[in-house]
């Protein structure tokens, strides 16, 4: 299925009853579905079209635009800012397992102005590619290959009057791929944190198992993207010196508005695909309300299935992250989605109307989800991997002072191995030349990351492509159970946290990254290559 490009805000608000109720099963009256669509935003929802009769893999096919758009957020207000088809976030694109993506990307944004520093430092704004964060495929070719470049026209191009260049994307679900809640994002070295926070973003969902739990089935399925913009009079500033993006106060967006509101009938349960498209702020969330809080029943994590539903006050979500919860409305009352450290709600829930008598069930048991590792699975006791997240603050000439590094048993080596480390222009900086971690598939590791910042509030997130690692301790508490992964949050402080995880490399060759998800500290370094190659 396809959509046209360059939705308009308007289109996208026209399209929310269609786009919540093609999700969401008939526990709950249509008229209630309908009043809480209409209060509640949902992004265009893009699926193929299956039947019950008919469950073959089918190809789900979109155009993803990309331009600048002139639109007006509600409650923040006019802004020109880089989009997908016109609104924040893009299109929600449905998948299952077996099913092939097909995306055609339009790039209508301007040429690239000239740059003359070293590629540690931003540039090519307007070249954007694709990442699916989180998603097991390939790495390589027109897959989720970060090393590719959609390049806007050039200077002489638009003189000439030559179309808009469009690039492919192909890529093939695979037929096991665990179902669950995922996102896309451009990925261009030296470009990505200023195409994030302008909304550059959309989720992505893989259909399956858990989606057919009767609990789960007759609950409401709702997107709760939460966008972080910097916006300064309307627009994304240059990225011109490492306090330009982090100045700017942070406006945060839940499907593209700031801080609506979400109707929850008393008795009712939904289900939110929360998902952190944040490039700077962690995001842990409370329900809160002046009777006290709301529950989260959290059902999965980073789109891996919880072995049971886990009830919480907080979900952590670092930048990146996702969490599948339900929540069921108590008593009527009004509660805000809040962040701790973030000034305002994200969201208002009224828990209003008529009660649903009896009250929705909560699940009691849900599918099984990835299989967990252990230690007995590594597969080289000796040989476990060690990433610090390390910063050398006003070690370089302006306007990029910072040096954001990458360092433990694979680091980048120093450009001149006798100096002073902590000035070296290359020690622990992302070489796009140099492979930090070649990883035969079919292993299993154990890998220890930290960081070695002291500063309380600095999250460096660690994120691996291509495959989810399992944490079994952070700051060398055990976890029990253990929890998969793509993105792990980890908070600077004295000291600052730790975290082990165990890996398989599995089902797919090529060479990718891992990297800091504080995306200002990727685009200026804190990245490493990672080749996954046949054992």
């Amino acid at each position: 299925m396809s959509e046209n490009v360059g939705i308009s805000r308007r289109s996208v608000l026209k399209a929310i009853p269609t786009a919540v109720l093609l999700a969401a099963p008939h526990r709950i009256p249509e008229h209630w579905r309908a009043v809480a669509a209409a209060r509640f935003p949902q992004p265009v929802t893009v699926r193929a079209p299956r039947s019950v009769s008919d469950p073959a893999p089918q190809v789900v096919e979109q155009t993803l635009d990309v331009r600048f758009t002139d639109l007006t957020i509600p409650g923040y207000g006019p802004a020109t800012t880089r989009t997908y088809n016109g609104a924040i976030p893009g299109p929600t694109l449905r998948v299952r397992g077996g099913d092939t993506l097909r995306l055609t990307h339009v790039n209508g944004l301007p040429p690239n102005e000239p740059h003359s520093g070293g590629h540690n430092q931003p540039h090519r704004f307007n070249s954007v590619n694709l990442h699916t964060h989180g998603l097991h495929v390939s790495p390589s070719g027109d897959a989720d290959n970060v090393q590719r470049e959609f390049a806007p026209r050039t200077a002489d191009e638009v003189d000439a009057g030559a179309p808009e260049p469009q690039y492919q994307t192909v890529i093939d679900i695979p037929a096991d791929h665990p179902a669950g809640t995922y996102w896309y994002h451009p990925h261009l070295h030296g470009a990505t944190s200023v195409q994030v926070v302008g909304g550059l973003a959309g989720v992505l969902i893989v259909e399956g198992d858990i989606d057919d739990v009767p609990e789960i089935k007759a609950a409401a399925d709702l997107v709760v993207c939460v966008n972080e913009l910097r916006l300064q009079d309307g627009r994304v500033p240059d990225f011109t010196s490492g306090g330009a993006l982090a100045a700017v106060p942070a406006t945060l967006t839940v499907n593209g508005e700031v801080n609506p509101t979400l109707t929850l009938r008393p008795g009712e349960v939904q289900r939110w695909r929360l998902v952190a498209a944040t490039a700077f702020t962690a995001l842990p969330l409370r329900l809160t309300g002046d009777a006290g809080n709301l529950a989260f029943h959290q059902i999965a994590q980073d789109g891996v299935t919880f072995p049971a539903t886990v009830a919480t006050d907080t979900v952590s979500l670092a930048m990146g992250n996702r969490a599948d919860v339900l929540v069921r409305g108590d008593g009527p009352g009004r509660y805000e989605l809040r962040a701790d450290g973030v000034p305002g709600p994200l969201m208002t829930v009224e828990v209003a109307g008529e009660p649903v008598d009896p009250p929705m069930a909560l699940p009691t048991e849900l599918p099984p989800g990835k299989p967990f590792l252990d230690e007995d699975d590594i597969t080289n006791p000796h040989a476990d991997r060690e990433v610090v997240f390390h910063t050398d603050p006003g070690v370089f000439p302006e306007p990029f002072p910072n040096a954001f590094r990458v360092l433990g048993t694979h680091a980048t080596p120093a450009a001149d191995p006798d100096g002073d480390p902590a000035r070296d222009p290359a020690h622990g900086l992302f070489d796009p030349d140099y492979v930090n971690h070649t990883l035969p598939l079919g292993t299993v590791e154990r890998w220890t990351v930290r960081t070695d910042d002291s500063r309380a509030g600095f999250n460096h997130p660690f994120h691996l492509h291509t495959n989810h690692v399992l944490v079994t301790h952070r700051n060398g508490q055990r976890l029990d159970p253990p929890v998969w992964h793509d993105t792990v949050g980890l908070a600077g402080g004295r000291p600052g946290d730790q975290v082990t995880f165990l890996v398989r490399y599995e089902d797919f060759t090529g060479s990718t990254v891992a990297h800091c998800h504080q995306l200002q500290h990727e685009d200026l370094g804190m990245m490493q290559t990672v080749e996954y190659v046949a054992p």
